[in-house]
């Protein structure tokens, strides 16, 4: 049998417990129900270009009835309004609406989308008022065609760069060759089919260079540039590889020096024969005799032919 004095302390006991639990539970209720909380169920979220994406931006808790929610875009660490005082403002205007009781929801997405979107929640009746989410939206854009270029012809044993190019895409394109409707393996030790072969892939810049080019690397290339959007491939382009004709070259040449030392004999016959005389006597180039005492000579049609202009005088 308890005594009273027992029983006046296990009901005692009994009224802290209780005590104890209202204490908790009204904590509870204080920083749940008096406090704005917000999650959201991607905080990295991404879309193709053109397409649909929701920014979700979800209360988890609050007490005020009519809290104020904003909409904030950060580019370049420059903020402005998407919504303010429930409206949708700037680029975003006739692309966008906020689905209750915060998600902004934005059709028809464009590159100038991606950046960092901050949705801010004010509840002024609550003890905690204010929450924010910052949400980092990417939009991916589809590469466009590459533009590709390539040697038409090269001859066995040169060097030939290939190269394709293209700014659209976003994220950056990564770069693909194809030749003869194989793909080129970045690594050409990869492949039995390329093993061979003297060329360096880079995927970043979409450069394909042959140290020494080899009657097999002739045929069809064409270039696809690639991101988690999409590809584009360029029209594909022929290389040609032939081979370098030695003996017609140095027959060639052969033909020159003949032709140059031939000319060069002739042109010293000329000149030891007299046709390039630098002067020839002519009747223009008669030198008149000299004057005696007394006596002038005057010349006469014909050459060497004299008569006194005057006598003699004695």
């Amino acid at each position: 049998m308890y005594s009273q004095t027992e029983h006046c302390i296990d009901f005692k006991m009994a009224l802290t417990r209780l005590a104890c639990f209202l204490v908790l539970l009204s904590t509870h209720y204080f920083f749940t129900v008096l406090a704005v909380i917000l999650r959201t169920t991607d905080k990295a979220p991404w879309a193709n270009e053109f397409d649909s994406i929701e920014l979700s931006c979800l209360v988890e808790s609050i007490s005020t009835k009519n809290p104020r929610i904003e909409w904030k875009k950060i580019k370049n660490g420059e903020p402005s309004y998407v919504y303010f005082e429930k409206k949708i403002s700037g680029d975003l205007e006739t692309r966008a609406r906020i689905r209750e009781p915060a998600t902004l929801v934005i059709t028809n997405t464009t590159r100038s989308d991606t950046a960092q979107y901050r949705c801010e929640v004010t509840a002024t009746n609550d003890q905690k008022s204010f929450d924010e989410i910052l949400i980092q939206l990417v939009v991916r854009v589809k590469p466009v065609t590459p533009k590709c270029s390539l040697p038409k012809s090269v001859p066995v044993g040169k060097s030939a760069e290939l190269g394709c190019v293209e700014d659209e895409g976003f994220p950056k394109s990564q770069y693909q060759w194809f030749h003869n409707n194989e793909e080129i393996p970045d690594d050409p030790k990869t492949s039995p089919k390329f093993f061979n072969s003297s060329y360096v892939l880079n995927s970043e810049t979409g450069t394909l260079k042959f140290s020494v080019v080899r009657k097999e690397d002739a045929g069809q290339y064409y270039c696809r540039a690639k991101n988690d959007a999409g590809y584009s491939e360029c029209s594909a382009q022929i290389m040609e590889v032939y081979d370098i004709n030695i003996a017609g070259i140095v027959l060639g040449v052969l033909v020159v020096v003949v032709v140059l030392l031939c000319i060069t004999v002739g042109i010293c016959c000329a000149y030891k024969r007299g046709y390039f005389a630098s002067q020839k006597q002519t009747g223009n180039n008669y030198k008149a005799p000299a004057k005696g005492d007394g006596v002038d000579y005057v010349r006469t049609e014909d050459e060497g032919d004299f008569r006194h202009k005057s006598s003699f005088v004695i």
